[in-house]
């Protein structure tokens, strides 16, 4: 049975973060069994107004990680997967953990889902949180999933159109997955791997829930795991997180109906595949 270890945030009462991706892997059809540290503890997604809770401490966090290794548990890890992070230590100790797991599993794949903002209001972690992940966790990275304006700020530029994307993609020196890529009134995500591009994309939504980009960070992974090329990994995890949306709609739901629509999500027929230059 696989195993991935999930670094982020716990949130009660919105479906995002490592919340989200414990309760989406706990259904996938691969049957991963989903270990969550949580990085701070909230009762709903700060879009919401104030979201109650707070972090968790490093001395916490690290604690629970030495727990972790200390019942053997580092050596099955198949995926190690980054989400939100609360404070500068809480990423060194991260690093650490994945050094620890890829010691005692070389294969298990790490993905950094790079949380520090969004368009338009900008940086939302605080700064040295920002410096922490460029500096520790992108360098360890099997797979990045940013989002577009992540992108911008890790790289430090303005792309525009998937040549820039592509092009800045490339600086950050590892495989990456690009969010919130627009193209002809779609929306969908833009796989860099070295000289190689390719784009998967549906609908945009006018007001899709939050998590989306977590959802698609997830399946991602655990579709590299099951085997899957990153390219078909993409495709297949952004007809999930298009299936998610679809319902989330047609049925009112206020947050990304995980539990709900997950089973049918991680069976949706995988986007179609476009190679860009």
């Amino acid at each position: 049975m696989p195993l991935v270890l999930i670094l982020g945030s716990h949130v009660a009462g919105s479906r995002v973060g490592g919340t989200l991706a414990s309760l989406a892997l706990a259904q996938s059809p691969m049957k991963i069994d989903p270990v969550h540290v949580p990085t701070t503890l909230l009762g709903r997604h700060p879009g919401w107004g104030p979201p109650g809770g707070g972090p968790v401490s490093a001395a916490l966090f690290a604690g629970m990680l030495e727990g972790i290794a200390a019942n053997g548990l580092f050596a099955m890890v198949d995926g190690v997967l980054t989400d939100y992070f609360a404070s500068p230590e809480q990423v060194q100790i991260a690093a650490l953990a994945i050094d620890a797991v890829k010691s005692a599993n070389p294969k298990a794949i790490v993905l950094v889902d790079p949380v520090l903002g969004d368009a338009p209001g900008g940086l939302y972690v605080g700064q040295g949180v920002a410096n922490a992940l460029g500096e520790h966790l992108v360098p360890r990275a099997d797979f990045l999933t940013p989002n577009l304006w992540e992108l911008g700020y890790l790289t430090q530029t303005t792309p525009q159109n998937l040549q820039q994307i592509h092009y800045a993609a490339t600086a950050l020196g590892r495989p990456s997955l690009i969010s919130s890529v627009e193209k002809d009134r779609e929306i969908g995500g833009l796989l860099v791997d070295g000289s190689r591009a390719w784009l998967s994309s549906h609908p945009k939504s006018p007001a899709p829930p939050k998590g989306t980009g977590d959802l698609m960070a997830t399946m991602f992974l655990a579709h590299l795991i099951d085997g899957r090329a990153a390219p078909q990994a993409m495709a297949l995890a952004l007809a999930g997180v298009s299936y998610a949306v679809q319902r989330a709609q047609e049925w009112g739901a206020q947050e990304l109906p995980i539990v709900a629509a997950g089973f049918e999500a991680w069976r949706a027929e995988p986007l179609a595949l476009t190679e860009v230059s």
